[in-house]
């Protein structure tokens, strides 16, 4: 069975940072794109940033570029997304997939990631 787990989510102050984990099992972890999605509320979930397994490129979203880092620990079956300098509308849950028709990150089209966890909330405010 596989499963995702989210998890690094808290309550900041804009301008602080957190680091998101996800951390897989079930699956060969070394062979999936790893994406971030958030989903704030009343809007759509969409995807901020994608860890490759082809190879070690990524892929970030033009909103959260500078502030948003990727990293994947292949033995650790886990996916890090730091977020630098946060601000209000990063307040969302942030949710974890992995990318089911693609292994190198081109793409945050939601229908190609599958296995999401239960997702980590983050809270932006002073």
């Amino acid at each position: 069975q596989v499963q995702f787990v989210e998890s690094g989510g808290g309550l900041v102050q804009p301008g602080g940072s957190l680091r998101l984990s996800c951390t897989a099992s079930g699956l060969e972890f070394r062979d999936y794109a790893i994406g971030w999605f958030r989903q704030a509320p009343g809007k759509e979930r969409e995807g901020v940033s994608c860890a490759s397994a082809a190879d070690s490129s990524t892929y970030y979203v033009d909103s959260v570029k500078g502030r948003f880092t990727i990293s994947r620990d292949n033995a650790k079956s886990t996916v890090y997304l730091l977020i630098d300098n946060l601000k209000p509308e990063d307040t969302a849950v942030y949710y974890c997939g992995a990318n089911l028709m693609r292994r190198r990150c081109a793409t945050m089209r939601h229908y190609e990631y599958a296995y999401w966890g239960q997702g980590t909330p983050v809270t932006v405010s002073s």
